[in-house]
Parts: C-alpha cells; sequence; structure tokens
C-alpha cells in the first residue's frame, strides 16, 4: 500500500496565517490613523468655536463695564468662565493688537482672537486669566497705576 500524501493541510494552515496577518495589518494601520481624524481634529475645531465664545463673552462683559463705568469711582465686578474645554486647560489674554485691543484665548498652537469694540482706543485695557476660578474686572476712574 502506497502512504498517502497530501499537501491541503499545510496550505490551509499557510492560508490562515496569510490572511490573519494582512487582517492584523489593516487592523493596526486603522487604528493608527483614526486617533488623529476621528479624535484630535473634531477636538481641536470644537476648541476653537468654544475659544471664540469666550472671547466674545469676556468682551462683552468688559463693554458693559465700559457702558455703566462712572466718571469718578471704581467697578470691580466677578465673572465665571468655564475651567477647561474638552479636558484642555486654556488661558486667556487681553492685549493691544495691530487693529486695537484685543481678546485672545488659546491652548497650544490653537489661538483664537476676538476685538474689543473700539474700548481700548479710549480706554487702556489689558490683562490675562485663565479658566480657574472667578475672574474680576476692575475698573478705575483714575487709571491703575
Amino acid at each position: 500500500m502506497k502512504g498517502v500524501h497530501t499537501d491541503s493541510a499545510v496550505s490551509d494552515l499557510v492560508e490562515y496565517f496569510l490572511i490573519s496577518g494582512m487582517l492584523m495589518l489593516i487592523i493596526i494601520i486603522t487604528v493608527l490613523t483614526i486617533t488623529p481624524v476621528a479624535i484630535y481634529q473634531p477636538t481641536d475645531q470644537l476648541s476653537e468655536y468654544a475659544f471664540i465664545d469666550i472671547g466674545n463673552g469676556i468682551s462683552t462683559r468688559i463693554v458693559d463695564v465700559y457702558v455703566i463705568a462712572p466718571e469718578e469711582g471704581n467697578i470691580i465686578t466677578k465673572f465665571d468662565i468655564p475651567d477647561d474645554i474638552v479636558g484642555r486647560e486654556y488661558g486667556v489674554l487681553i492685549e493691544a493688537g495691530e487693529s486695537g485691543d484685543l481678546v485672545s484665548v488659546s491652548y497650544g498652537n490653537i489661538r483664537r482672537e476676538v476685538p474689543l469694540a473700539g474700548i481700548g482706543e479710549t480706554l487702556g485695557v489689558e490683562g490675562n486669566t485663565t479658566g480657574h476660578g472667578l475672574n474680576e474686572i476692575l475698573y478705575n476712574s483714575t487709571g491703575w497705576i
């Protein structure tokens, strides 16, 4: 009797390993590329819109203080802004820009600027803050030294 020689068992096993290896490679590539596309880009975009909203809110509060500011005296007002945006802490800077004073909200390389509606031309406005705790807007009719 002659022995039966078949290569089908080895062929099936090699095929299984090759297909499984290719599928694992595709899964690894997918996982590595989907994180920046599906998580970081939407998070950055949401942060940009939130920074614009925060800048608009602070700008509005400064304008409100300017509108009710007395000719002589002080105003101290407190306000709250979100502690973080999508788990990221951020900074707020009020500074002079080329076209007037700006409220600049930033985190890392994401930065959004909102104009202060011409107030900086009549009053000097400057300062910085973060989202933690209550923030203050101070007005003094004689100016700050």
